[in-house]
This record gives structure tokens, sequence and C-alpha cells, in this order.
């Protein structure tokens, strides 16, 4: 199975992209600043180059590790990859994942079904992190909801990316 790296570089760009749109001020950043306890001052006061890069680094891993729950075809190539065989020619290991992959290689291999399984993942993964540091900071719903809403459409464009062009 073949990598499309500038579709796994592009879709870490959507964090950022949503990131800009959501916590502007055209949507939530007042409200996101007031729940926070932050000031226009605090958030000027980083260094953007750096936080910009580590968070484009971030979002490239969290690419990756997307990939794995869009794809299932790499988790056909994960059930055969340990076997000893896997990628010798004209084995029966290779000649069976050779025959998988041709019936069903392409496989829900679409925009919509990404975008379903990063809505899945918002939910079962990043909601409960939010939640979990959010309820230990002692913040309210409104906080979690802002977070959650962020992950929730970046991790369905993310997906939705990352499953048709991989």
């Amino acid at each position: 199975m073949d990598m499309n790296f500038l579709a796994l570089f592009g879709a870490a760009l959507v964090p950022m992209v949503v990131g800009f749109v959501w916590y502007g001020p055209m949507l939530f950043g007042k409200t996101w600043m007031r729940v926070a306890g932050k000031t226009q001052e605090e958030l000027e006061s980083g260094n953007m180059a750096l936080i910009l890069g580590l968070s484009y680094f971030l979002s490239l891993l969290l690419a990756f590790g997307i990939s794995g729950l869009t794809n299932h075809q790499s988790g056909v190539m994960q059930l055969f990859a340990m076997h000893p065989d896997f990628g010798q020619s004209g084995t029966e290991v290779q000649n069976l994942y050779d025959a998988v992959m041709a019936q069903f290689g392409n496989t829900h291999r679409t925009f919509g079904h990404g975008a379903l399984h990063g809505v899945v993942g918002a939910v079962f993964i990043a909601l409960p992190l939010i939640a979990i540091n959010a309820l230990f900071e002692r913040r309210g719903g409104k906080y979690i909801g802002i977070h959650f809403g962020y992950w929730a459409i970046t991790l369905a464009l993310m997906g939705g990316v990352v499953c048709q062009f991989l």
C-alpha cells in the first residue's frame, strides 16, 4: 500500500486553518478567551513561530494516526505484515494479501467515509480527553463544547482528506 505523503502534509494543515477560523474573533475567539481565562495580550506574548511549528508537527502526527482510523486497508496490511512471508512474491501469504487488496483495495476510500470516522474519533477519543482535562482544570461545559466542536470539525475534515487521498 503506497503512502501519499502530500495528502498527509495537506491534512496536517487542517487543524491550523480550522483553528484560525474557529478560535478567531468571528466565531468563538472571545468566548474561548473568556472561559479559558486568557487575555489578548497573553495570547500575543508567545513565540508564534515555535507555536505554529510545533502545532504543525503534532498535526502531522495526528494525520498519520487518523489514517489508521479511516483506511481499513491499513488494517488489512497490519494483519499480514508480521508474517515472515509477507512481501515475498509468490508466497501463499503474499498471494492472499494481493487477492484481498485486489478485491477490496478501494472499498470505503471516500471523503465522506473518512469524515465519518473522524467524527467517531472525535466523540470517542477527543471528547473524553478534552472533558477529563477540563474537569480537573475546573472548566465548564462551554469550554468543553468549544474545544470539542473544533476537534469534531477538524478530525472530520482530516479524516476525509486522508481517506480520500492517502
